[in-house]
């Protein structure tokens, strides 16, 4: 019963904008001591899996190509010919091993830190998945925090699932002290997420079948991946199933989306960070601040961004006015 950590790359880091780029999302910038996420998740999982399989976009898979044949780790591959969410991705990998393969599903974009924690929480995953559950992994919240959604627990139960909460709901869910932040990984056997996901979405189920074999060398065909609903693991399966479990994990965790959390990442005493200010690929230059806090100065060869960190999530919304007016500025 191999266990193979199923990477999903796909994402573009829209509130990353413009560091994040279509040709090259956040998950592959290599400004974590010199690594990439993409790297860090890979190198992470090594310690507990048999084999890497990456689900990847046709604009980039390129690059976890280069950095898996750089550090001779053997992969799988299944490269989407358009973005059908969490669902079908997982389903095109789930459907291409044995039924009874353990899935580790994460995404590629984390910063995960205290490793023997972060394996002990697998461990319990793993044990919890060869029994037949599908399990998501929660995050022992450390601030309330409005950008992650919640998962209430009693222990390995899962009570109920819950939206971005505004700050009000997200103190609440902080003081009742049985809510954890979702993670957006997961452990199940093929067989198990694939029976789960045929019963609460069988048009999914029939239609990544389909496109999976229709796939050419690993890269699905457009045609009939546009048929895919598209629809994330939450709302197809995890939400709806009976055979749900949630391990409550303690090691540090961020899914680096927004430059608040890249502020939290970089030293007090590293270049990036001037007191409460951040300012990165400015490159050779210098900056000071003045008169100003929490502000955080982005430059790029065709894009300056400045912004509070108290608006880091609104970058999206740049990202998103950008794809109408000026969809250049994302490549």
């Amino acid at each position: 019963m191999k266990i193979v950590n199923v990477v999903l790359s796909g994402g573009v880091g829209s509130r990353l904008w413009p560091l994040s780029r279509k040709s090259k999302p956040k998950q592959y910038l290599p400004i974590f001591e010199g690594q990439s996420l993409f790297e860090k998740t890979v190198l992470r999982n090594a310690a507990v899996c048999d084999q890497v399989m990456v689900v990847g976009g046709v604009d980039n898979y390129h690059l976890s190509r280069q950095i898996l044949n750089e550090k001779n780790i053997p992969f799988q591959e299944l490269v989407e010919a358009t973005p059908r969410n969490t669902a079908a991705a997982i389903a095109f990998a789930a459907i291409s091993l044995p039924a009874d393969s353990i899935m580790l599903v994460t995404p590629s974009d984390h910063l995960i830190g205290d490793q023997k924690k972060y394996e002990a929480a697998l461990t319990q995953a793993v044990d919890l998945a060869r029994k037949g559950f599908l399990v998501t992994f929660g995050l022992l919240p450390t601030r309330p925090e409005t950008g992650f959604g919640y998962i209430e627990h009693r222990e390995n139960e899962v009570l109920s699932f819950r939206e971005k909460p505004d700050l009000a709901t997200a103190r609440e869910f902080l003081e009742k002290g049985n809510f954890l932040w979702n993670s957006g990984m997961f452990c199940f056997t093929a067989e198990t997420y694939l029976k789960e996901l045929e019963m609460h979405e069988p048009e999914v189920y029939e239609k990544s079948k389909k496109a999976l074999q229709h796939a050419n060398e690993g890269f699905l065909p457009k045609e009939q991946s546009m048929e895919i609903p598209s629809i994330s693991v939450d709302y197809a399966v995890m939400e709806r199933s009976d055979k749900i479990r949630v391990v409550p994990s303690n090691f540090s965790w961020s899914d680096m989306g927004s430059f608040e959390a890249l502020f939290d990442y970089f030293p007090e005493d590293s270049k990036e960070r001037k007191g409460n200010n951040l300012v990165l690929g400015t490159g050779e230059k210098h900056v000071e601040f003045v008169g100003v806090q929490d502000v955080v100065l982005v430059e790029t060869a065709d894009a300056i961004l400045v912004l509070n960190r108290a608006n880091a999530q609104d970058v999206k919304k740049v990202y998103e006015k950008l794809e109408k007016e000026n969809p250049g500025l994302l490549n």
